[in-house]
């Protein structure tokens, strides 16, 4: 019996005969069904040291890092990072 709140019946009951409780079920279900993983969402950003030195000042300056005009790019990736 298909309930509107849930997007992916097939996946829930699936879920549900290997003994996971109605609200996991229904959140793993639903997340499938919007076409993504369970416990992938973002993550879309390069990291720091695939970035341009300019990219990595302007986030320094974004987040007010103090002294990033004379920081090189490891230095910036530094201050970034323990921001």
């Amino acid at each position: 019996m298909p309930r509107a709140q849930i997007k992916d019946e097939k996946t829930y009951q699936a879920m549900r005969r290997e003994g996971e409780s109605k609200e996991k079920a229904a959140r793993v279900a639903n997340s499938r069904a919007g076409g993504g993983s369970p416990g992938r969402k973002g993550g879309k950003a390069g990291t720091y040291e695939d970035r341009s030195k300019q990219d990595l000042y302007e986030q320094a300056k974004r987040v007010g890092i103090e002294g990033r005009s004379r920081m090189t790019k490891d230095q910036l990736i530094d201050a970034l990072r323990h921001h």
